[in-house]
Order: structure tokens, then sequence, then C-alpha cells
């Protein structure tokens, strides 16, 4: 089932989650299958629940847009537990559509989280899934890649959203 995507300027995307703590229901894996569904759907490679309007952590990332069933992961509870290196490349974001800016990130990211079943395990990522890791835990903290820009540059995005808003374009 397609979920509707909240868009910057709704509070729950600078809201931090609060961690998941019933696994393997039902319910749980519906929402993951959702959230996998809804980000295909979009274009994205990955989505957190507040991106749905659901403060929990947990976030769906596939950098392979669906095309290789072994790259799907589901993240509850994560968090980073190492970085190095660093990267610049062009983000975007489901939540702030039209919009792509050059971010600064680690090249590699090794995040801990549980799965569905609660099981704890580890995954490093390096390049585009190390920042897809980045963003989406970012977007469980409450924070958008907007805070990552310069000054002028959120600024700019800001304008541009509030013109859009005004234009009814931005629902």
């Amino acid at each position: 089932m397609l979920l509707p995507i909240r868009k910057y300027g709704d509070p729950v995307l600078e809201t931090p989650s609060e961690p998941i703590t019933e696994f393997g229901t039902p319910e749980l894996e519906e929402l993951a299958a959702n959230m996998f569904e809804t980000m295909w759907a979009n274009k994205g490679v990955g989505l957190a629940a507040p991106q749905i309007g659901l403060l929990k952590r947990i976030t769906v990332v596939d950098v392979s847009a669906g095309e290789d069933e072994s790259q799907k992961l589901v993240l509850i509870n994560p968090e980073i537990i190492h970085t190095e290196g660093t990267q610049i490349g062009e983000e975007g974001c489901l939540s702030i559509p039209g919009f792509r800016e050059d971010v600064k990130r680690a090249m590699v990211a090794t995040v801990r989280a549980r799965n569905l079943k609660g099981e704890i395990f580890e995954v490093r990522g390096e390049e585009l899934l190390a920042r897809a890791f980045q963003h989406e835990l970012d977007h469980l903290n409450g924070i958008l890649f907007l805070k990552h820009l310069s000054v002028l540059k959120r600024d700019l995005i800001r304008r541009k959203i509030r013109k859009l808003v005004k234009a009814g374009e931005w629902t």
C-alpha cells in the first residue's frame, strides 16, 4: 500500500523518533513492506518513518531501487557506530521534492540495528549506501538534509518552497 509522504514544513519531519519495542508483529512487517513500496514508487533509495508521519525509529533502504532483492535493508532502532573518510555528493529527499544539493557525508558508515524479528545486526555501507544510512538516520533524529547546507543555500530553498506554498503547488 502506498503511503502519503510528508513534505518539508510538516513538524513531524523535525521531531526525533521513538524506539520500537515490539518486534516480529504482522503490523511491523506490513509497515516495512508499505515503506518499501512507497519508496520505490517515488524513486527513492531510502525512506524513514517520520516521512510517512510515524515517529518511530524504522527506516528502509535499497540503493538498487527495487532491482536487487538482496539490497533491501530494514533498519530498526539504528545507530551509526563507525564512520570513515568523506564524500561530497548530490543529495535529495522525498520530503523535499525537486531540490538537490551537494552534501558532505562520511564515505563509509557502519550501522548497528535490529531486524523485523528484533535481532541485532551490523551492516557496513560505502559511497551511496553510506550516504543513505546517514541521511535516513538524520530523519529519525529530526534532521533534514537542509541542515547540512550553507545558510545561504538553505534560505534560498526555503524561499522557493514558500513561493510554491503560496502558489498552492506544495501540498
